[in-house]
Order: C-alpha cells, then sequence, then structure tokens
C-alpha cells in the first residue's frame, strides 16, 4: 500500500473496501484542517475490523468517507470493486442504499412506524415490489430474534430489541459491508454483550464488518483493530482474541 496521491485504485476481488492516500481537509476561516492525512487502508470480504480512535483522531471522517457519507478532498476510495470517491451526491445515494448497512448508535428508527416497515425502508427507497420486501423484512427480523416483534414500535421495546431492528434493516439488502458506528454507545453493558456476541454470529455467517467505537473493550469483539490518531492509522493489527490463534498457526 503506498502513498501515492494519484486518484486512481487497484482493486483485488477479495477487498470490499481500498482506500489510497485518502486526505481530507477542512477549511475553517483562514485554516485548513487535516481530518484525514493519506489513510492507506484494505479490508476483505468477511473481515470484522474495528477502526478505534479518541474523539477528533479522524475515525468519524475516515467512517463517512467509507460509508459514502462524503467525498474525500484528495486520493481515492474503491468499495466492492468500484472508485466512488469521485461520485456525485445522487450516486453516492445509491451506492449506499445498495453496498452498506448502516448501524447507529441512536437507532434512527422511524418512532411511530412498526419495526416491520423500519425495516422495509431500503426496500421502499430501491423499489423493491411490496411482497418481496415482507419477506425479506420478515425473514432479517426472524434472523436477528425479533420474529414475534415485527408489529411493535420503537417506544414498545428496549434498547437492545431496537438496535436488533436497526441491525436488521442494515442487513436488509444483502450490503457488501455493514458499518457500525459506536453500536452500543447507548445500551448497557449486559445488552452491549448481547448486540456483540450478535455482530459476531453475522460475521460467521459471512458478512463483513466495520464496526467504529472508541472503547477498546467494544474494538476486541472485531479480528482485527485499526486505530486512528490525528488522521492517520497509528497502528493496524489483529485483536487479542486473535493473538493466541494466530501464535498455533
Amino acid at each position: 500500500m503506498g502513498s501515492a496521491a494519484n486518484s486512481s485504485v487497484t482493486c483485488d476481488p477479495n477487498d470490499v473496501i481500498v482506500t489510497n492516500d485518502l486526505w481530507k481537509t477542512y477549511i475553517m476561516g483562514e485554516q485548513e484542517v487535516h481530518a484525514l492525512r493519506g489513510v492507506n487502508l484494505r479490508i476483505q470480504r468477511n473481515e470484522y475490523t474495528a477502526i478505534m480512535g479518541p474523539s477528533g483522531s479522524g475515525k468519524s471522517t475516515l467512517m463517512n468517507l467509507i460509508g459514502c457519507l462524503d467525498s474525500p478532498t484528495q486520493g481515492s476510495y474503491c468499495l466492492n470493486g468500484h472508485d466512488v470517491s469521485r461520485l456525485t451526491d445522487d450516486e453516492l445515494a445509491r451506492i449506499r442504499n445498495k453496498e452498506i448497512g448502516f448501524v447507529f448508535q441512536t437507532f434512527n428508527l422511524l418512532a411511530r412506524a412498526s419495526a416491520l416497515h423500519n425495516v422495509e425502508l431500503p426496500l421502499i427507497y430501491n423499489g423493491t415490489p411490496a411482497a418481496e420486501r415482507i419477506e425479506r423484512a420478515k425473514f432479517v427480523l426472524e434472523s436477528v430474534g425479533l420474529g414475534s416483534r415485527m408489529d411493535h414500535k420503537p417506544n414498545e421495546m428496549s434498547g437492545g430489541q431496537r438496535q436488533r431492528v436497526a441491525i436488521a434493516r442494515a442487513l436488509v439488502n444483502s450490503p457488501s459491508i455493514i458499518l457500525a458506528d459506536e453500536p452500543t454507545g447507548n445500551l448497557d453493558s449486559k445488552t452491549s454483550i448481547e448486540i456483540m456476541n450478535l455482530f459476531e454470529e453475522l460475521h460467521r455467517q459471512g458478512n463483513t464488518i466495520v464496526l467504529v467505537t472508541h472503547e477498546p473493550d467494544i474494538a476486541e469483539h472485531a479480528n482485527r483493530v485499526v486505530t486512528i490518531r490525528d488522521g492517520v492509522i497509528a497502528s493496524d493489527k489483529p485483536s487479542h482474541k486473535l493473538v493466541p490463534a494466530t501464535a498455533t498457526h
């Protein structure tokens, strides 16, 4: 992974995420603030990666670029074989809907809609026929253990159940990556463990997961921990849970 400042990137078929010399610069008055300073990152299919760093490290900026919520100032980003770093806002919206399943700290559920309708939303946006929509939404709700809660609204569910609805919504489009931003931030310790166990199960089923967190114990649930500091990758290594297994090979 070089740091050439070109705008093209070569994608290996096994790579779902490739960033090449990724920069994000904000103009604050007369000052330039470099939130990212040439990030090179590769994530392969079916990897479970945590991106960790303190507030102000650049991890949220990197998440926004990986999630196609923003475009880089310089460098390139390849998602599932396509260079998405120069797309228009409309093109980015289509990529987000098709390729990325988001799970947010605040759940981002429609308060007056049932769990089933909340999970259907991405399929409504991309024009999936109603019968198929409902079938797929029911399937993913059952897969996260909420088969009996489909008609419940968010205020009728616990925090953990709401996050499971959000995870089901992220899964319903069969995305290339699940991008989870502080997914346990609003949950108690016991519920946090349940949600992290669910992510581990989703990874075992073949999903590529990128987990953004500032909590080291949450990051250790992933197989790989990428630490961001001052807009650059400070470290990139296997999580502690993989170290013993790696050492025995």
